[in-house]
């Protein structure tokens, strides 16, 4: 029986998250009839190392979320240890949750993007930055996180820009419209998720909170919209040099009438594996039960080391 190490927990501003990730994936891969040891990741960098070298298991799942568990570091120290594991390496994993790098790589293969730029929050309180509304958004932390909009008539960016504690922080256009998704598995993008909620934006509550959105699969827009955001979802996939599963993030705006406008805004290599996550969901539409999920991406692993 093949032994498996789920690392989950972690120490950023979504450990909460991974927690039910990880919980989520243990009952899985021991469903899928793996041998599974849960590793809740702290501080302690030496207790991890301990735990994955005594004894080493056969794979990694990687069910850590955020900052040093989705941006490369972990990665690395599993590479070191010559351990393989689930979702992307250490060069796909620190460009992508780098939101500057990660466009720059998009806006080289002719991926469609919004109009961003990189700023500091001495900037952001001086003026505006761009036409409003705009969205400030931290480069490096994922599940919305530090996320704010400033609207017309707002006067929240001082505040915004006074209290700011991500680090380096990004604004980009406010595309208007709806809320899209992409899960890739592989070489394959699996749909086209829309997703709406009744909170001002899809924020964190909205993506982990029970009842905090809703998902429409597929999603119902127009056929030429389907098509390209799973053409672009595969193409941004490859571009980062992703592995195993990832999912692209799109606003569509389709408030001028269909066809409308598709913006890619990001692609995230650790897709979230609760019971209100996307990529399940998408798999599960796919025929693929969320077992069989799990066991796929520890396979593709062992594959790919």
């Amino acid at each position: 029986m093949k032994q498996v190490a789920v690392l989950y927990g972690g120490i950023s501003a979504e450990r909460d998250v991974s927690l039910a990730t990880g919980e989520q994936v243990i009952a899985a891969l021991e469903q899928a009839g793996f041998a599974v040891r849960p590793i809740d990741v702290t501080e302690d960098l030496g207790a991890l190392v301990s735990a994955l070298t005594h004894p080493r298991p056969d794979a990694v799942f990687n069910a850590l979320h955020g900052r040093f568990g989705e941006d490369g570091c972990v990665q690395g120290v599993l590479d070191w240890l010559k351990l393989p594991y689930t979702h992307s390496g250490v060069r796909a994993s620190a460009i992508a949750m780098d939101k500057t790098a990660a466009k720059a790589i998009f806006k080289a293969h002719g991926l469609p993007l919004a109009r961003h730029m990189e700023i500091t929050p001495e900037e952001l309180e001086a003026a505006d930055p761009l036409p409003r509304p705009y969205v400030v958004k931290p480069i490096q932390e994922g599940s919305s996180v530090g996320v704010s909009i400033i609207r017309t008539g707002d006067n929240r960016r001082g505040d915004v820009a006074r209290s700011w504690k991500h680090g380096r922080m990004m604004v980009e256009e406010f595309i208007p419209g709806r809320e899209l998704t992409v899960a890739v598995m592989g070489d394959r993008a699996l749909n086209v998720t829309e997703i709406s909620t009744h909170l001002a934006f899809y924020d964190y509550e909205a993506k982990y909170a029970s009842g905090g959105s809703e998902h429409v699969l597929p999603a119902q827009v127009h056929p030429d919209i389907l098509a390209q955001a799973k053409e672009v979802a595969l193409a941004a996939h490859k571009a980062l040099g992703c592995r195993g599963a990832s999912r692209s993030d799109f606003r569509y705006d389709d408030t001028a009438g269909e066809p409308g406008r598709l913006v890619l805004l990001e692609v995230n290599t650790q897709p979230g594996m609760t019971p209100t996550s996307l990529l399940p969901e998408q798999a599960a539409h796919a025929g693929i039960s969320f077992p069989e999920l799990c066991r796929w991406m520890v396979e593709e692993a062992m594959n790919a080391a």
